[in-house]
């Protein structure tokens, strides 16, 4: 069976920055195994599949390479960019059915602003823990690491500085310890998101990375769902002077992205975050699925 395909580098507006996702219209359908499999041949974190939606304007799954997640916000961008160069939708308002509930999108072109869930704070998490899955120190870790999710669950750890930040390594024994003392296996946690409170370039506020255990690809170039995550936690906790502001990753990869973010509601009550980014579209063509 052959499905169309668009293939979008998502929080950028030229191609090859940012971070790229394959859309596979109408493939929604197909089995985990398939969509997996997919995934790992195009080498990307990640892949979606849509098809239609009794409560929605379309039906988004979102899949790594090892498993489908409920949730994620670059393909989020890709999704609707893909979906408004083909002509299926206009600018103006849309809602897509995920595994964490219908999400509200505003599209204008090629920028794409979603409205992630209100946050959900859970575990606050020890240091010098969080510290040994990047080969870090505690004393390298500028707040108390917490778990947050507005879809999908991040273990939000603010580091002192962008030097910091970019020593960070991913440490396989420690990725271990830390998802044992949580409750869970090394293959079925998102890993902590890494965050200074400088940006890469004069016009950013933060600076993020997201380092992934295999089969995923090493390092992710920007992670939209995070960054809905980690803007919670920074209004929350009193780090950010303003709810407003410009987050960027992929820089040190040579995949630069940047996010325009917008915390909704007062730092003791947030009842969501706007997450805003291009896409620029790579390709488009058709997929065999079998």
């Amino acid at each position: 069976m052959s499905f169309e395909f668009d293939w979008v580098d998502a929080f950028s507006d030229v191609v090859f920055g940012g971070n790229g996702c394959a859309v596979v219209h109408g493939g929604a359908g197909h089995s985990d195994d398939v969509c997996m499999a997919y995934v790992r041949e195009t080498s990307l974190v990640e892949c979606t599949f849509t098809g239609p939606s009794q409560v929605a304007d379309i039906r988004v799954r979102y899949f790594l390479a090892s498993r489908e997640i409920p949730f994620a916000g670059h393909p989020t961008v890709a999704t609707v960019v893909a979906m408004r160069h083909r002509g299926m939708i206009a600018d103006g308002p849309l809602v897509l059915e995920t595994e964490v509930g219908l999400i509200p999108v505003e599209v204008q072109g090629d920028r794409v602003t979603m409205t992630q869930n209100a946050p959900v704070f859970g575990a606050k998490v020890d240091a010098a823990l969080v510290a040994a899955v990047g080969g870090l120190e505690a004393a390298d870790i500028l707040h108390r690491p917490q778990i947050v999710s507005t879809g999908l669950p991040f273990c939000i750890t603010v580091v002192k500085d962008r030097a910091t930040l970019e020593r960070v390594t991913l440490d396989y024994d420690g990725l271990a310890a830390y998802a044992s003392a949580l409750g869970h296996d090394a293959s079925d946690i998102m890993e902590p998101f890494w965050v200074c409170l400088e940006g890469a370039t004069e016009s950013g506020d933060t600076f993020s990375r997201l380092l992934i255990a295999p089969p995923s690809p090493p390092e992710d170039p920007f992670t939209g769902s995070a960054t809905g995550c980690m803007a919670a936690y920074l209004w929350a906790n009193g780090l950010i002077d303003a709810p407003n502001f410009n987050a960027e990753q992929g820089h040190g990869m040579g995949r630069a992205g940047q996010a325009q973010v917008e915390v909704l509601g007062p730092r003791n009550a947030i009842t969501g975050v706007k997450v805003s980014g291009q896409g620029a579209l790579v390709m488009s063509g058709e997929v065999y699925l079998g």
